[in-house]
């Protein structure tokens, strides 16, 4: 499929994949369609309370934790559908094997380049703790201390991460696996593709943000449109219009630090860096304690944050890993490998 460049990244499906298991007249066993209407209710619920109450609250640690804690909770959820649909991996058609260990490949590939760009951040950590120690002294050496560290911080903050800079190429290539190949003759299968299909959509939203805000670029930005009679379809479009609008709002300004708790760090910075480098006059001595002070629990806050967030995104990880691994596990009790051939060979080794 072929999709237009630039800010804005949309994605358009081909028709209407979901026909086939429409709640009117779709054939589905009772059992199976129960299922079905119980996932997608609860990803959509999951998706409403994604949306930010308030515009501040989308580029914040804390959003993005709740996105990512959203994300662990949707995918444990489509292994325990898997689990209630009693379909055994050796019933598993050999295309759906494909699409599911790629996608898992692109998802390791990108909590990679996230815990990358997280752990560079959270190394920052320690040069504002250098910066406070030595601010806790009036000698004019320890000032100068004070702002070689400032200087190092902001150089090892603005320096460009190539592994979050290769999360376009990743996404472009979870896009083109929206595109699902086609059910026959399995009942179990077509709730499991439409099941993928929905988990995959979020993810690869929720991905596109992440990658946009820890690089600070709109490159990563996609409008995905879903078909509307889905029953998440209307959370999930709230959800992206809000999330995106904002985003582009925020690099629509010019701004270089986008993430809520490391551009207040930065602020701080801002009025506490003139203050070192001039001297701090007799007057001005109350109002320099309170800047220290101020920047001490925004840096604070800045490491909480990322902490958090990056064991976040590390269940993610484990989360899509232990699900690849119990794949390829029953792919070989099954025997399955063999008749699948050299496809799952290049897979299992990537």
């Amino acid at each position: 499929m072929s999709r237009p460049q630039g800010p804005h990244r949309p994605f358009f499906h081909f028709g209407n994949p979901f026909r086939m298991i429409s709640s009117k007249g779709s054939g589905l066993p009772e059992r199976l369609l129960s299922l079905l209407i119980a996932f997608e209710e609860t990803l959509a619920e999951r998706l409403r309370k994604l949306i930010p109450k308030d515009k501040d609250e989308v580029l914040s640690l804390s959003w993005m934790k709740l996105a990512m804690d959203s994300l662990c909770e949707t995918h444990s959820g489509v292994k325990n559908l898997i689990t209630e649909l009693e379909l055994p991996v050796s019933d598993w058609d050999e295309k759906w094997i494909d699409v599911y260990l790629d996608i898992s490949v692109n998802l390791l590939d990108l909590c990679i380049a996230f815990s990358s760009q997280l752990t560079k951040l959270n190394q920052g950590h320690l040069l504002l703790q250098c910066v406070l120690r030595n601010l806790d002294s009036s000698s004019p050496k320890q000032f100068v201390r004070a702002r070689s560290s400032l200087d190092s911080w902001r150089q090892h903050i603005s320096a460009k991460n190539p592994r979050v800079g290769s999360c376009h190429s990743i996404l472009d290539n979870l896009v083109r696996s929206l595109d699902l190949p086609k059910v026959k003759n399995s009942a179990k299968g077509k709730v499991l593709m439409r099941a993928l299909y929905s988990v995959k959509v979020v993810t690869v939203f929720i991905c596109s943000v992440f990658a946009a805000a820890l690089s600070g670029s709109a490159k990563s930005l996609l409008d995905l449109n879903v078909s509307d009679t889905l029953p998440w379809a209307a959370a999930f479009s709230a959800l992206q219009a809000n999330v995106n609008g904002e985003l582009r709002n925020v690099f629509g300004t010019g701004r270089v630090t986008v993430l809520k708790e490391l551009y207040a760090v930065d602020a701080s910075i801002k009025k506490l860096y003139p203050m070192i480098q001039d001297g701090v006059e007799p007057v001005e001595v109350e109002q320099f304690k309170n800047s220290v002070i101020d920047l001490g629990k925004r840096e604070e806050k800045l490491s909480e944050g990322l902490d958090l967030l990056t064991k976040a995104v590390d269940g993610f990880f484990k989360i899509v890993l232990t699900g690849r691994d119990a794949l390829l596990c029953n792919l070989r009790a099954a025997g399955t490998e063999s008749v699948l051939g050299s496809n799952v060979e290049q897979l299992v080794g990537r």
